[in-house]
């Protein structure tokens, strides 16, 4: 099953911004979402809880 999701133009640029070579933005968030399960919350660096 194919979910589409629509996101604005200002994200879709930030986003963009962090894709490595030849990535999509699909892969990308993919690749969030494994993080998120993995680690349970997106991590940024000097943060704690």
């Amino acid at each position: 099953m194919t979910t589409t999701i629509e996101i604005d133009d200002d994200l879709a640029e930030r986003m963009e911004a962090h894709l490595e070579a030849d990535e999509s933005l699909a892969e990308l968030v993919e690749e969030l979402v494994n993080v998120y399960e993995a680690e349970g919350a997106f991590l940024q660096e000097g943060y704690s809880e």
